[in-house]
């Protein structure tokens, strides 16, 4: 398993990871409602964005984002059969590890509410803590770095 830093030319298969995923699922119409779209993710991967991807045999098999100026972690996704094999850590260490780089004291992220979707343990189980209920639903996490 290889992790490097995700390029422009990696979005249509990181669109493809993203909409693999039994948790948190949703469509390319949905997506593009929240305004991420194949033609607005390439932007998200400059100057104060970045990404990572994990690759298995030279396929990306998981993703994650960051974003410096909102200080957050904006996605991790981690194909199902890929699942459980450290990748979603490793991605997120990248990710809080730049972001502790580009000046970012604290972090948040937002996920699901629902406490069976598994990211709420993953999160608290990396030293993520709780921050409330979102108006749209979501749970924020913060961590200090």
């Amino acid at each position: 398993m290889q992790i490097r830093i995700a390029l422009p030319d990696d979005v249509t298969e990181m669109f493809r990871v993203r909409l693999s995923v039994n948790d948190n699922k949703m469509t390319l119409e949905e997506l593009s409602a929240h305004g991420i779209t194949h033609q607005s993710l390439p932007a998200m991967l400059i100057n104060q964005g970045r990404g990572w991807v994990a690759e298995d045999q030279q396929q990306i098999v998981a993703f994650a984002m960051a974003d410096a100026t909102e200080a957050s972690i904006f996605a991790l996704f981690v194909e199902p059969d890929f699942e459980g094999l450290g990748i979603g850590r490793q991605l997120m260490i990248a990710a809080e590890q730049w972001l502790a780089e580009m000046g970012c004291a604290q972090i948040w992220l937002e996920t699901d509410s629902n406490l069976n979707v598994r990211a709420n343990g993953f999160y608290r189980y990396l030293g993520w803590i709780e921050d409330g209920l979102q108006a749209d639903g979501q749970t924020k996490f913060i961590k200090y770095l």
